[in-house]
């Protein structure tokens, strides 16, 4: 079993707890790890804006070349940058099979992807950043099926905040992006516009 320790210390470290085993202690721990973690300091605005990004990445797992290769993309669409970011992230398959209730964390979802049980369209996909497009359908593999975290998805474990762009079938573990997510509606913490700050300097 996994550690959560390291996971705790990066969610007080950023702020935000990124797996649920973290919002214990991060309830009852809400600063900084470290001896100096209470103290108040006064940031500078390049930290501000570097810990905005690294908020981002962590809740996607993500490394910081794949971050700033979906920067430059979300740099050349029409409207806000910021947001044209979040959406294309979010439209990552191991974000997906998180948001559809299939996986507990992200580590999770990128694991199931990277082993080869999920299936986008009946066809098997094994890279977490394979994008999505509205009307693509994502399956548990028949064989995957009878394993006990996929069990629990199926009697809806993780049923409690499915987006409204996902139309999720838990009991057949499956779910169709129906349509491109809002920024409003992607439940992810973070203010987008200084990641584009952190990048645009």
């Amino acid at each position: 079993m996994n550690n959560p320790r390291p996971k705790v210390r990066l969610s007080r470290a950023l702020g935000i707890p990124l797996t649920p085993k973290s919002v214990t202690y991060f309830e009852a721990r809400p600063y900084p790890p470290g001896m100096h973690g209470r103290a108040r300091k006064q940031e500078s605005d390049y930290k501000v804006r570097l810990r905005e990004k690294q908020r981002l990445r962590a809740q996607y797992n993500i490394r910081e070349a794949q971050l700033r290769n979906a920067f430059a993309k979300a740099a050349k669409v029409e409207g806000k940058t910021g947001e044209a970011l979040i959406v294309d992230l979010e439209r990552r398959l191991d974000a997906l099979v998180l948001r559809s209730g299939f996986a507990r964390t992200i580590y999770q979802a990128r694991q199931f992807v990277v082993h080869r049980h999920v299936l986008v369209n009946g066809r098997r996909v094994d890279r977490p950043s394979f994008r999505l497009r509205p009307g693509d359908v994502i399956t548990v593999a028949e064989r995957s099926r009878t394993m006990v975290p996929f069990q629990v998805a199926a009697a809806g474990g993780h049923t409690e905040k499915v987006p409204p762009y996902l139309d999720v079938r838990h009991e057949a573990l499956a779910a169709q992006l129906t349509r491109l997510p809002e920024r409003s509606e992607i439940p992810v913490i973070c203010d987008e516009q200084l990641v584009v700050e952190h990048y645009s300097r």
